[in-house]
């Protein structure tokens, strides 16, 4: 990809895309890490001269309802960066100014459709392009593909380190190669699998994921999530590489996905009928806790259970522990992972933690990025 050091911007006005999709709760910003995400690149364009206008999204507004506004976030940054950071209600009204937000760019029924008028449009609005959203570099949006057609453009440094940081691990990491995959459907990351079966050398199957494949061994899963069309997958994904595939040993089992409901603690994985498994065992934990110790490169999608009910918070909390005090790269991908690290206070433990979940999964399959594409 072309860096910001191919990049001539002194003097010049800078569009940048940023990744500033952060939770709200009313106008309050719960989390500000991809704000902060953002930060090296925005101060590294400043001190080369440039004149920035940030365009963004925030969640998926069907008009301009203000609820989705971005001005929460260019406050926010305004403070971490100490000077103001006006919002430009549209793309007819801009101020100057050293670094100006466009309001949400999902505001415009053009951009998720990649309208060349709207390309054009934000092209006109700037001399060069820097593209540091690797959470949308999945989209081929007016934002994230069709106006980098028109300006000189680079990558900015959060979706260079992104890239690089994925695609080594991968390539070439640093043995053993241990892979944690949690969740909910197998489906849902079928080619996330796939890849690691060629080129891990351990994965450690958690969350309701693992009941296809329990299921799959003729063990019973009682209540458990387990979704029919995940079935299939799971018998050939075991069939090709149940020597590296890790399922769980034992179970942390409810009556109810609630965290006021009964629980028992199961030494198997047979689940009794009126119950469903909500968390991984602390065998399981504990054998988990071993691979990830001895990796040399450990990547880190899903968490182990139902960690945001405390009941069943434990297997997750074990992984991440373990994924903190790992002696090797450590790079976690996806909002749930990226979640419980922050929930247990490990978040600044890991090599890398990765800002786009969705982009970081289909970069990890192998799959052609369309911002990061059009960039090399």
């Amino acid at each position: 990809m072309r860096s910001l050091d191919d990049l001539d911007v002194d003097g010049k006005r800078v569009l940048v895309r940023v990744d500033f999709n952060v939770p709200l709760d009313g106008e309050r910003i719960t989390d500000d890490t991809r704000i902060r995400a953002a930060l090296p690149t925005i101060e590294a364009l400043r001190e080369r001269g440039a004149r920035l206008l940030l365009v963004a999204h925030l969640g998926r507004p069907k008009d301009r309802e203000p609820e989705f506004s971005l001005a929460p976030a260019a406050k926010r940054l305004g403070e971490l960066l100490k000077t103001d950071v006006p919002l430009a209600a549209d793309l007819d009204h801009v101020p100057d100014g050293e670094v100006v937000m466009l309001e949400n760019t999902r505001y415009e029924p053009g951009e998720t459709k990649n309208d060349p008028e709207l390309a054009q449009r934000l092209a006109d609005l700037a001399d060069a392009y820097v593209n540091d959203a690797f959470g949308a570099a999945h989209r081929a949006h007016a934002s994230t593909e069709g106006v980098a057609h028109l300006l000189p453009g680079a990558a900015g440094l959060l979706l260079q380190r992104e890239v690089q940081t994925l695609t080594g691990i991968l390539e070439d990491p640093a043995r053993p190669l241990v892979a944690i995959v949690g969740g909910a459907k197998v489906t849902d990351k079928i080619g996330v699998l796939e890849a690691f079966l060629d080129r891990a050398d351990a994965i450690l199957i958690g969350g309701a994921m693992a009941f296809p494949f329990l299921s799959v061994q003729g063990h019973s899963i009682g209540d458990s999530l387990c979704a029919d069309e995940d079935l299939e997958p799971a018998r050939e994904l075991l069939e090709r590489g149940e020597d590296k595939l890790r399922l769980p040993v034992d179970l942390v089992l409810g009556r109810a996905f609630d965290a006021d409901t009964e629980r028992r603690e199961l030494d198997g994985v047979d689940v009794p009928d009126g119950w469903m498994g909500l968390d991984v065992g602390p065998r399981t934990a504990e054998a988990y806790g071993e691979e990830i110790a001895g990796a040399g490169t450990v990547f880190w999608n899903g968490p182990m259970g139902a960690f945001e009910l405390a009941p069943f918070a434990a297997g997750t909390r074990a992984v991440a522990e373990a994924v903190a005090a790992a002696p090797g790269i450590t790079v976690v991908g996806g909002g749930d992972s990226a979640a419980a690290l922050a929930q247990f206070g490990l978040a600044d433990r890991v090599t890398h933690l990765s800002t786009g979940g969705g982009a970081s999964l289909e970069l990890i399959e192998g799959k052609t990025l369309p911002g990061v594409e059009v960039l090399s």
